[in-house]
């Protein structure tokens, strides 16, 4: 029943990712118009030219935000990778060591010893 549960989760997430490319794909370029934009701006001495590519830059940000549902599309990804990374993954039972109880005593006695 897990399994079942996990692929059904998968095929959503692969639905959501899938459906997302269009905004991934608008978000990327935005993001490369925006720092374009910026390494210009900051490269130009001229007012008009800063304008120019303040404006620039306005424009990929504005497209930056109408991108914003290619989170979702990201988030999905990431999560599919995880869980096909993880999906054979064995639990292992951590290792607890049993404290063996004479060598706290020998530790005690030698520190009462030392103390007379």
């Amino acid at each position: 029943m897990k399994k079942f549960l996990l692929i059904t989760v998968g095929v959503i997430l692969a639905i959501i990712a899938l459906s997302s490319i269009g905004h991934i794909i608008g978000m990327a370029i935005s993001l490369f118009i925006v720092y374009f934009s910026y390494k210009q701006f900051m490269a130009t001495s001229s007012t008009v030219g800063k304008i120019i590519w303040a404006l620039i830059g306005l424009i990929g940000f504005s497209g930056l935000l109408g991108s914003l549902p290619a989170l979702a599309g990201i988030a999905a990804v990431y999560i599919l990778y995880t869980g096909y990374k993880n999906w054979d993954r064995k639990k292992e039972a951590p290792v607890v060591e049993k404290e063996d109880p004479f060598t706290g005593f020998e530790r005690e006695w030698e520190r009462l010893k030392q103390q007379k």
